[in-house]
């Protein structure tokens, strides 16, 4: 299975054996990565996780506005490329002077790269792409890393659809899109078999979660969830849920099904058969960032995120606002979680082509506009995750932001939380308290900010009173600004990724 999930009668779904030991092995925790500081580009760009950086990526789309086109994660240089372009009225050199939000987005940490197609040109290829050429068996999202909008036809577009299919992507300009042929066909993967069953249908539960109204519910694929309006844990079982919302095809594939026992426990958790995936909180995907698919089909499989907000044309009909990766998946798998190493939910499977013996295509609703689609909230509700530190440094502690753009005003660096937690504010004491208004900051003193805690035993040396997370959350950190490190142990913290026992 792929979420622990217990009532008080029984287990609803049964441990199994996970196949993929190869994708399990990369679960194992690494080390966290470094900050780099320096000139610009190589010496000037920060390691970051893919966590990290998606957060960043967030905070730069704004700073940047119209300048902004995209951005995806370097992962092995373990770094953030942000695309910009020209905008009217502005000056932006990569190389030569260079406009001061440009500046500053360097002085963040990320990578700035110059490139031809803005966000609002690529979005209007996609529209023309909609309008002329919606056919069954095509897809087609936008890659940052090529600055192009990348189209996929499987192998039943031929003769006058292919003809119709590569024209319009000629009318584009020879700059705007690119064409992959699928050796598999495009469908959801939905099959028969043993998991979570209705209608005849077998898929793969996504992630736990907590409904609007507190019921233990689950998110799985909304394909599933218009097939049947029940779903069991075996083929000829009683049901244990019920649908109560469910979209597809159109803005999405995602479902919300509740648990029919009220006293069910829900876990915010994937069970890989190895181990066991904590997950925190949901996260917006970023190209390049390694993902992980788990399955009631294939089990546990991995692979890379290559493009967002793509549309995928089924046979049942559009569905837009899709990841596109190349983890493979199998019928079965519909609904099943994709997830990052550090315990983040990303995604819940929708269909692709090709398979787990040959490779292809996967696409993936995000998980966060399901949950802002549904009112359910998932982990610790989507927050920022432990291994940020307890409302240390990265949350703005010691941070001055007097223009609440996100950026702090000395270091140039983006405050995490930017905007929304605590822009605007300034603690240069780093007690969590805004000097000029005296209010607390979102982030700040309530959760540690401006604690020093040397020897890691969660008390503040200089206070003596425990710091919010204290030992749980803080454990061996010497961060005076707050926890980073999370434990002793050798252990990425909040990473989520546990032995089973």
């Amino acid at each position: 299975m792929s979420h622990k999930r217990v009532t008080k009668r029984k287990a609803i779904i049964a441990v199994g054996g996970v196949a993929a030991l190869g994708a399990a092995a990369i679960l194992l925790p690494q080390a966290n990565a470094s900050q780099d500081g320096g000139s610009n580009d190589a010496a000037a760009v920060k390691t970051l996780k893919a966590g990290d950086a998606s957060d960043l990526a967030a905070q730069l789309e704004k700073l940047l506005g119209e300048a902004f086109a995209g951005s995806y994660y370097d992962s092995e240089g373990q770094q953030l490329v942000v695309n910009v372009i020209n905008v009217e009225g502005d000056d932006i050199n990569i190389d030569g002077d260079e406009n001061q939000v440009i500046v500053q987005a360097k002085k963040a940490g990320a990578k700035i790269r110059q490139v031809d197609n803005s966000t609002d040109e690529l979005e209007a290829a996609a529209a023309t792409l909609k309008k002329e050429a919606t056919i069954p068996g095509t897809a087609w999202g936008v890659d940052p890393k090529t600055n192009k909008i990348l189209v996929t036809a499987d192998s039943t577009v031929t003769g006058n659809k292919w003809d119709q299919l590569e024209s319009t992507v000629q009318s584009l300009g020879s700059n705007m899109a690119t064409i992959q042929k699928s050796a598999g066909t495009l469908s959801t993967k939905v099959s028969g078999g043993d998991a979570i069953f209705g209608g005849g249908a077998r898929c793969s539960l996504g992630f736990n979660v907590t409904a609007g109204d507190g019921s233990p519910a689950f998110l799985t694929a909304g394909h599933c969830g218009v097939a049947a309006e029940q779903w069991s844990d075996s083929e000829d079982g009683q049901p244990i849920a019920t649908v109560d919302q469910a979209v597809f095809p159109g803005e999405g594939d995602f479902a919300l099904v509740k648990y029919d026992d009220p006293n069910t426990e829900a876990p915010s958790e994937v069970n890989v058969g190895q181990q066991t995936v904590a997950i925190s909180q949901a996260a917006e995907a970023t190209v390049g960032t390694q993902v992980f698919r788990m399955g009631s089909t294939t089990g546990l499989n991995d692979g890379t995120v290559l493009a967002l907000d793509a549309t995928v044309n089924y046979p049942e009909g559009t569905v837009t606002g899709l990841i596109q990766t190349d983890v493979c998946a199998e019928p079965g798998d519909s609904g099943g979680s994709l997830f990052t190493q550090d315990g983040q939910a990303i995604g819940l499977t929708s269909g692709g082509s090709g398979d787990c013996t040959v490779g292809g295509e996967t696409f993936f609703q995000p998980v966060t506009t399901a949950l802002e689609a549904t009112g359910a909230t998932l982990g610790d509700g989507g927050g920022v995750g432990a291994d940020d530190g307890v409302g240390g440094e990265e949350a703005g502690a010691g941070a001055v932001d007097e223009n609440g753009d996100g950026i702090d005003d000395n270091t140039g660096e983006a405050i995490q939380g930017g905007g929304d937690a605590g822009a605007g504010a300034v603690d240069e004491n780093g007690d969590g308290i805004d000097d000029n208004t005296g209010e607390a900051i979102q982030g700040g003193g309530d959760a540690g900010a401006g604690a020093v805690d040397e020897n890691g035993d969660g008390i503040d040396d200089n206070t003596g009173e425990a710091i919010q997370g204290g030992e749980e959350a803080g454990n061996g950190a010497e961060d005076q600004n707050g926890a980073e490190e999370q434990n002793n142990e050798g252990l990425e913290g909040g990473s989520g990724v546990n032995e089973s026992h």
